[in-house]
């Protein structure tokens, strides 16, 4: 098994995190993994995205160009990423910030929140949380433990008064997966 991710956000966004959490959380989890960032001028106000592949068996290139599975925090990250999605696939948007006007009917849309529900547990800062534990929770391609572990573990200094929120921001984000979620 084999799953390719794109997370994206504006900068600030926590997309970057996202995807290094996940990362870890597969690496953590006995898994093959490859990381790689896009940072540059999409840092300043842009799109930033991440490309994250897990996988049972050595991974041939870290590049994603199709992916099976992204998580979108804005519009310009939907309006990117969309057309580039598996059919069969899945895409997880923050549906506090992204208004529905979706283009494909050969791939699973997932409304989270993610936004609202990180203003609704103290910061909004953990919107990013928020949607990675929905991802996990519909790819199942890592337990959202590990994923906790990973975020534990790894998470600088600087933004350990967060670390209570963001797990129950997983939490949050994995319960917003039932199954009248996919539209």
């Amino acid at each position: 098994m084999q799953i390719e991710f794109i997370l994206s956000g504006f900068g600030g966004q926590g997309a970057l995190l996202a995807g290094t959490v996940l990362a870890q959380a597969g690496l953590d989890s006995g898994k093959n993994v490859t990381w790689l960032p896009s940072y540059g001028p999409e840092m300043r106000g842009g799109t930033a995205h991440v490309t994250v592949i897990i996988g049972d068996e050595e991974i041939g290139s870290p590049v994603v160009r199709c992916p099976r599975a992204v998580l979108v925090l804005n519009n310009p990250s939907l309006e990117k990423y969309e057309p580039l999605v598996q059919p069969g696939g899945v895409l997880v948007y923050n549906s506090s910030l992204i208004a529905p006007s979706f283009r494909r009917a050969d791939i699973h849309y997932v409304a989270v929140p993610a936004s609202d529900i990180g203003t609704e547990l103290g910061d909004i800062k953990v919107a990013n949380m928020v949607a990675l534990g929905a991802l996990v929770a519909i790819t199942h391609v890592v337990p959202l433990a590990a994923v906790k572990q990973a975020l534990s573990q790894h998470l600088s200094q600087s933004k350990r008064e967060l670390l209570a929120a963001d797990e129950q921001a997983l939490q949050r984000g994995a319960q917003c997966t039932e199954p009248d979620q996919y539209q």
